[in-house]
């Protein structure tokens, strides 16, 4: 409610209570007053963001924004990524100054501060001037980027879903030793994943698999569905009652499925992305077949054709590809960054690459982009520079894109 009144759009509801906290010293702000303040990355980075600071930046000038390399963070061995922000309330300004602190300890960023935002020389401080538009669209937590919005993208080429969350992973999680103990039959088991560490490699294969049951990691997911509990075997049911028992279809998520036990289904992914954690996120190829928990994005290519998979493969393996995370990840300390399922479909992949590997996307999925834009612009009023509504030159686009698409055969290679 107070997000509500105060900026006229409610957050999300994963705002954290900082986000509040600045909403409130803003509106305490005397004019020409200049505030400071400390936040976590989030702030720039979460789903609520961009209604947020383009309230901010509308009203108020932005005047510069701190982010700290892992090696300099203000709060060591904390799992948060800071950032000072600088806002007055003056007449907003379309620029405003970025610097990144890159060694613990420095006096640079103080001296910077203290002369009214002069250019500095000294190593330990890259300073940029940005425009805030650009900030707002790339994240002023990332660096300036000149990188547009038209290149291809990951959901170009795959749709990303989050992995499996059972709600209760002691419970529906087993180790095939325990399954065997509790007489649970294999028709209603999984394989399964749940950590990333258990993912070691760029690969998950059924060595990786058999390994991690030998060293009695859970790797058998109870996949139940939703029929009445008698109609299941006796061990199953036995299972279920202990579970009743242990209070479990009163646990939160648990609470929200009928019956509670009926597990979430998914397709086995041929590639998976460890979306979180010290290491670095990456892209896994799921030759073992198995069902992911929610410490893995599960990645599933538009297409069934081998020789597009390993097309894709390829890009998704390759570096550049791999630094792009950092464009649509939020991030957290050590340089960690978590990255969710529309994230990653906006993930950007290098064209170059792209064009090399000789991966095509098929038409529709463009045309698709450029139905939301006729979906989204549905006023007649709104209106391009030359007049012409923009739903109208919207339905235009839709038209060239189909006839193009009749012209290429139905794809469109990305060069």
């Amino acid at each position: 409610m107070f997000a509500a009144r105060t900026i006229g759009h409610p957050l999300d509801g994963r705002a954290g209570l900082h986000i509040y906290f600045l909403l409130q010293a803003l509106q305490l702000l005397n004019r020409d007053g200049r505030l400071a303040f400390i936040m976590p990355a989030d702030t720039c980075e979460g789903v609520f963001a961009p209604t947020l600071w383009r309230w901010i930046t509308s009203r108020y000038a932005l005047e510069a924004v701190v982010a700290f390399a892992p090696e300099a963070s203000p709060f060591p061995g904390v799992d948060t990524n800071a950032l000072v922000f600088f806002i007055k309330n003056a007449t907003p300004q379309t620029h405003c100054w970025w610097a990144r602190c890159t060694q613990a300890g420095t006096t640079a960023l103080k001296t910077w501060i203290l002369s009214g935002f002069l250019e500095t020389n000294d190593s330990a401080l890259v300073v940029n001037r940005r425009a805030v538009s650009e900030g707002l669209m790339t994240g002023l937590s990332r660096a300036p980027t000149t990188r547009g919005t038209g290149g291809p993208r990951l959901g170009d080429f795959a749709k990303v879903v989050r992995g499996v969350a059972t709600g209760a992973n002691a419970f529906f999680l087993l180790t095939l030793e325990q399954a065997v103990t509790l007489g649970i039959p294999s028709a209603f088991l999984l394989p399964a994943i749940a950590r990333t560490r258990d993912a070691g490699g760029e690969e998950i294969t059924t060595d990786t698999l058999q390994a991690l049951r030998r060293s009695g990691r859970p790797t058998a997911l109870l996949a139940l569905d939703g029929r009445p509990l008698e109609r299941f075997p006796g061990a199953v049911r036995a299972y279920l009652r202990h579970g009743e028992v242990e209070g479990l279809p009163r646990h939160a998520l648990l609470a929200t499925r009928r019956p509670w036990y009926k597990m979430e289904q998914r397709v086995v992914p041929p590639i998976l992305f460890s979306y979180l954690g010290r290491r670095n996120s990456r892209f896994i190829r799921n030759t073992a077949g198995v069902i992911p928990l929610t410490g893995f994005l599960c990645v599933y290519p538009r297409e069934s054709d081998p020789d597009f998979f390993e097309k894709l493969w390829a890009v998704l393996l390759h570096p550049d590809t791999v630094t792009n995370l950092a464009l649509v990840g939020k991030s957290y300390g050590g340089g960690a960054i978590k990255v969710e399922p529309r994230a990653l479909e906006r993930l950007p992949l290098p064209a170059d690459v792209v064009s090399a590997a000789g991966l095509s996307v098929a038409m529709k999925y463009r045309q698709q982009e450029f139905c939301a834009l006729v979906g989204n612009e549905t006023s007649a009023n709104v209106r391009d520079r030359n007049g012409t509504p923009k739903v109208a030159r919207g339905r235009h686009q839709v038209r060239q894109l189909t006839a193009r698409c009749a012209q290429e055969g139905g794809r469109r290679p990305w060069r």
